[in-house]
């Protein structure tokens, strides 16, 4: 079986990308890696690398489900966040017959401007492919909607928006990208934080929707807008208690994210039992 190797970020999910594993899967057996560098927010006083970590595993779990539905086998692991030594330490554990490197044009690409296809191509020893992707204009099969909440992540009234946002999406298939706050710095909040993620993703998954997701900032608008610069994003949904007990409402986040990430927002309000406590 052969191995090729994909090392991109935003692109992962691309058309042209995603037509390239299908072209090497019709040509016999094939193992696709993908290599994803995690990359830093950039909202926000303080890096939480769980955090930057959990974007990057986000597009590789996406991007796995994707290929599964094209019947290719994947598998994935989060980089360094220097691209160069992501994918050549990527080269040194899975020793791929074929590189290949997506990025955005060279205008929006950091990538690009450090030299990096030409340093990968000189030291890698197999064929290296370089492939362009303008997530803007070439044509995406899916839309991805950013899903976000804490305290009503698994609520009823959002998981019914959300199978209504499938239901209405036509030819295009959906997938949700869930990101759940840390209410406080401390470890005890990252846990808690985390089990709502777990929890909310295998309903999603459940009821046979295409989901991953990462905690964030415990500033929820910050982890909106880094979640916004992480993925390409379609539409926003923000799930919250109440205007009475929510401190998300009392600080404006839904109009704060409209305006800051020019994307349609959804606020879908919900009382969980037995949570005192303000989104």
């Amino acid at each position: 079986m052969r191995t090729i190797l994909v090392v991109a970020n935003e692109t992962i999910g691309g058309p042209k990308l995603l037509e390239r594993a299908r072209e090497e899967a019709a040509k016999g057996p094939v193992r696709i890696v993908l290599c994803v560098p995690r990359k830093n927010p950039t909202h926000g006083n303080v890096i939480y690398i769980e955090s930057a970590y959990d974007a990057a595993q986000v597009r590789i779990d996406l991007a796995r489900s994707v290929l599964r539905e094209m019947g290719i086998e994947a598998i994935g692991e989060v980089g360094d966040p220097d691209p160069y030594t992501a994918t050549m330490d990527a080269i040194a554990e899975y020793k791929p017959d074929h590189v290949i490197v997506s990025t955005l044009p060279a205008a929006a690409s950091g990538w690009l401007r450090r030299d990096f296809v030409e340093r990968i191509a000189e030291a890698a020893g197999v064929p290296v492919e370089h492939v362009v992707t303008d997530m803007d204009q070439d044509h995406v099969a899916f839309d991805v909607t950013l899903v976000v909440a804490n305290r009503t992540a698994s609520s009823e009234a959002l998981l019914a928006q959300l199978k209504a946002l499938v239901g209405a999406g036509g030819q295009h298939g959906r997938l949700f990208i869930f990101v759940v706050p840390i209410e406080g710095g401390d470890g005890l909040a990252a846990r808690a934080a985390r089990a709502r993620l777990d929890q909310v993703i295998d309903r999603a998954r459940a009821e046979g929707l295409v989901a991953a997701g990462m905690t964030g900032d415990p500033d929820p608008y910050t982890a909106t807008m880094n979640a916004v610069n992480f993925f390409h994003i379609d539409d926003i949904v923000i799930s919250t208690l109440p205007e009475t007990r929510s401190g998300w409402l009392r600080a404006d986040l839904i109009e704060r994210v409209r305006k800051a990430s020019n994307k349609p927002v959804t606020h879908i309000v919900d009382q969980p039992a037995g949570a005192p406590t303000p989104a």
